[in-house]
């Protein structure tokens, strides 16, 4: 009589939905359309994703640059690897806090060559950059660019 309450019990004890993590990888597929999968870029329109991105990655401002670059878009003349780029990023909608930190994570350890050695972003470490940038427009991203990645300069 006391067992057939145990299986009831133990399901409403047990989580109603398991969620899985965010796939960095197939997130980045969006970010491929432009920067390509190999994250080269296309010369002229799209900047590539290597080692300035992962220097961008190692500092707090850094940080919170690279967050608010798919979460606001980025809109300016970019100067990379002594090339310059004059386009327009959108912003990335639909993208939770998880969802840009597995996204970064990705491109970080996988897309830059070499693979960066910033920390892993967390969810809640997105979170608290875009709450301290709310309302930020791809036209201002840029003025939170750390100013020199060793790589920006003219070659």
């Amino acid at each position: 009589m006391r067992g057939r309450w145990i299986l009831p019990a133990l399901m409403m004890v047990a989580p109603l939905t398991v969620q899985a993590e965010p796939d960095g990888a197939a997130l980045y597929k969006r970010c491929a359309a432009c920067h390509l999968a190999s994250g080269a870029g296309v010369p002229g329109s799209f900047p590539p994703l290597d080692a300035h991105v992962g220097a961008i990655g190692e500092t707090p401002q850094g940080r919170d640059y690279l967050v608010m670059v798919i979460s606001s878009g980025l809109s300016g003349k970019l100067m990379v690897e002594g090339k310059t780029y004059q386009s327009t990023m959108p912003a990335q909608g639909g993208f939770n806090s998880e969802d840009v930190a597995a996204l970064l994570n990705h491109v970080l350890s996988t897309v830059v060559k070499p693979a960066s050695t910033a920390a892993a972003f967390t969810g809640d470490e997105v979170t608290a950059i875009r709450d301290r940038h709310k309302g930020l427009k791809a036209s201002d991203v840029m003025a939170i660019r750390p100013q020199s990645t060793g790589s920006d300069k003219a070659k």
